[in-house]
């Protein structure tokens, strides 16, 4: 699959460097215009690549992380309670279930065995995060699943993952205090012919006292997949397995850093991904999420939904 990454400097940006791309697979810091349906890239910039206005936004959103596995028992039970509690919230609460373990390796909770469990919901980036904030974590709680976080942060135990039972009085905390320090707004163009994915982010840090490193991440997920899974008695067949954690778009697991090289000139910051969409995902079953992570506490401080 092609993941390719444009950072963009507004106040650096000029159309008329923009050239009509031969090379399908131009240097990563021009993009690959190849997935805009005529390849031009001054015709994209002309055309689609869009103005943002002032996000009035005042709402800091949730994102809650679920650690799962398809033959994990317990599992279901967490899924349904972080899937209610996105109802509950609609537009300020999102799921990611990553199908992993605290080793970040296959263990049995995740593993393929014929002929019922065929599917492999794993990948690299699923185990890195698992084992980040698992066995890597000093003293982590998290040893198996169900487990997960609520915008990483520290609800109470020391720690940025929780067990499934505390996700709804975390979410409900989080939502109650309400306190916004980072916005995000994103627009972002499919296009069918091409499979190619173009999404533009701006992030606009509103609390000045924010002083450590802060990446901007944005993962892939598919919306919901039929397959089975296990519960304590039986193996339901027909389980719907939702928000599934497919990959970064840009293969960075924990996200690129906000900084200088992509500030505009109203002091926010904008990034531009190319991203083409891997054969056998049907572009209607799909969207990502974007959240900015404090790279020293790994708190989120807000993240938001596009679909593709």
């Amino acid at each position: 699959m092609k993941k390719i990454l444009f950072i963009l400097a507004i106040a650096a940006f000029g159309f008329a460097s923009c050239d009509k791309v031969e090379n399908p697979y131009p240097p990563s810091n021009q993009g690959d215009y190849s997935l805009y349906p005529d390849g031009d890239s001054a015709h994209y910039a002309q055309n689609v690549w869009p103005t943002f206005t002032t996000n009035a936004n005042t709402d800091r959103n949730v994102l809650i992380e679920d650690y799962t596995g398809h033959q994990c028992i317990f599992c279901p039970a967490a899924a349904d309670a972080a899937h209610q509690l996105e109802l509950d919230n609609p537009g300020r609460v999102y799921v990611s279930t990553i199908h992993t373990g605290a080793s970040g390796q296959m263990e049995a909770f995740q593993e393929i065995t014929p002929p019922t469990y065929l599917i492999d919901f794993t990948n690299d980036e699923g185990f890195a995060i698992g084992k980040y904030f698992g066995f890597d974590w000093p003293g982590s709680p998290f040893v198996g699943n169900p487990f997960g976080s609520i915008n990483r942060a520290d609800h109470g135990n020391g720690y940025p993952t929780i067990t499934a039972g505390s996700w709804a009085s975390a979410t409900d905390a989080t939502i109650l205090a309400n306190d916004n320090k980072v916005n995000i707004q994103a627009v972002s163009n499919y296009y069918p012919s091409t499979r190619g994915f173009f999404l533009h982010a701006e992030v606009d840090v509103v609390d000045a006292s924010l002083t450590n490193q802060l990446n901007i991440a944005v993962h892939v997920l598919e919306d919901s997949l039929v397959a089975p899974q296990k519960y304590p008695s039986y193996t339901e067949y027909n389980y719907v397995h939702r928000d599934i954690f497919r990959e970064s778009i840009d293969g960075f697991t924990f996200g690129q850093p906000l900084d200088a090289s992509n500030i505009t000139v109203n002091g926010t910051h904008e990034m531009f991904y190319i991203y083409e969409l891997p054969a056998g995902y049907d572009p209607n079953n799909m969207h990502v999420i974007i959240y900015v992570r404090d790279a020293v506490t790994e708190e989120i401080y807000q993240v938001i939904k596009e679909h593709l």
